[in-house]
């Protein structure tokens, strides 16, 4: 039983990192795509405040709600 859990910790903890860098390689995307973006305006400014939802989340250390809002801002951009 103790190994079984060990095991479950330490897959979590090594999960986590992997979080952590999907976050700017999504940011990037959605810059890039900004700069070429025939989207409007009020699209634009949904796009901004998911990515900087999810900015802050990241820095924050919540990695999940970070990609789900950037993840959002890309599905406005049509990526």
């Amino acid at each position: 039983m103790k190994k079984t859990i060990l095991a479950s910790v330490v897959v979590v903890a090594l999960a986590s990192p992997a979080f952590a860098h999907q976050c700017p390689g999504l940011m990037a995307e959605i810059d890039t795509a900004l700069t070429t973006s025939t989207a409007d305006e009020a699209t634009k400014a949904q796009v901004m405040e998911l990515y900087a939802s999810g900015k802050a989340k990241h820095d924050s250390g919540d990695h999940d709600g970070s990609v789900a809002d950037l993840n959002a801002a890309k599905e406005l951009l049509g990526l």
